[in-house]
């Protein structure tokens, strides 16, 4: 989304910086401002940092500065410590600051992650794009604002897409919507809904719903997450339509835990793994282990498709918030249907 030049400039705040001394929208007056408002428990705003990045690498020699919002969705992500280490693992070398009161989100009245805001050399904001995509586009205007402020610069071709699912030809569905598992935003459909901040055994029912989660075994439920909590089984389904599934989880109690995976009353095969997906022989088992409070990769199937994921949880694993994606590269989905027909 274009904007007006001359109509809105940016506001100059921010306190806590990564990756570079306390920076202002006054100070950078004649460089071009990419502003990123992203969180790193986001699976949308994970998904752009590579672009962000790539960006960055171009064009800082040519006068453009990147900035970093990190605004964060779950109290575990203001730590400073956890989006430290996610800077670090997604290699990101650009200024970042630290927006836990979202002072910077509410200048900017923004509202979603993720969000880019392109300023001009006189600080005035000139683009605007909520969600992935148009990362051609963002990069186009990028260029078109750093000639305004030097008309004798010369470019490289426009990135390439980085990702087969970004290319002319990827197909997108829209998702199950993002499913919350706090009680204050959460959908959970066992009889009886949520023991609001108490811990307490919830049963699984016989049939089951779309965009809603269910509990069985006994569960901590708060405002922001579920807790599997003492002894027996725990688990969480949710029957979904989309090709990945994620879910925002953490051990708060200190020790890894070893969350086991069934989609449809089965472990994932190999085309259906992702980065953080891993196998046991000896049982069949498919599994993630958690600890570090952050996103992580259940599911990735070469289809779009309706599934039932069932998490079998110990005690100790606390879950916030699951999200869908939907691209489907056609190359990948149709080699992976052919391997699963032999």
């Amino acid at each position: 989304m274009r904007v007006d030049k001359g109509k809105v400039r940016a506001p100059e705040i921010g306190r806590l910086w990564l990756n570079s001394p306390p920076l202002s929208f006054r100070q950078l007056r004649g460089r071009v401002v990419l502003v990123d408002f992203w969180d790193y428990t986001c699976v949308n705003c994970v998904r752009t940092l590579p672009y962000v990045q790539a960006w960055h690498e171009r064009y800082v020699g040519k006068g453009l500065t990147v900035i970093g919002v990190h605004t964060p969705e779950f109290t575990f992500a203001q730590y400073e410590s956890n989006v430290e280490r996610g800077v670090r693992e997604f290699g990101l070398t650009y200024p970042i600051v630290v927006d836990n009161d979202r002072e910077i989100w509410k200048a900017f009245a923004n509202r979603y992650w993720p969000t880019k805001y392109l300023l001009d050399k006189e600080g005035y904001l000139r683009y605007a794009h909520f969600g992935e995509g148009a990362y051609r586009e963002c990069e186009e205007v990028i260029r078109e604002l750093l000639l305004e402020a030097n008309p004798t610069l010369a470019f490289p071709p426009l990135m390439e897409p980085l990702r087969d699912e970004d290319r002319e030809g990827a197909v997108c569905f829209r998702p199950s919507p993002e499913l919350y598992l706090g009680n204050a935003r959460g959908r959970i459909v066992n009889e009886g809904g949520f023991r609001e901040d108490s811990i307490a055994d919830y049963v699984l029912p016989d049939q089951l719903q779309e965009n809603c989660f269910y509990a069985g075994g006994r569960w901590a439920s708060t405002a922001e997450y579920m807790e599997a909590a003492g002894e027996g089984e725990h688990s969480l389904v949710v029957k979904y339509e989309a090709s990945g599934v994620n879910l925002v989880m953490a051990a708060p109690r200190g020790n890894a835990c070893d969350v086991v995976l069934l989609q449809d009353g089965k472990p994932l095969t190999p085309s259906q793994k992702t980065m953080d997906t891993q196998f046991r022989t000896a049982n069949a088992e498919s599994y993630v282990r958690v600890q570090q409070a952050r996103m992580y990769a259940l599911v990735n199937n070469p289809e779009f498709a309706q599934h039932t994921l069932e998490l079998r949880c110990p005690a100790g694993v606390a879950a916030f918030a699951f999200t869908f994606t939907s691209c489907v590269d056609p190359a990948r989905s149709a080699t992976a249907a052919t391997v699963e027909s032999r």
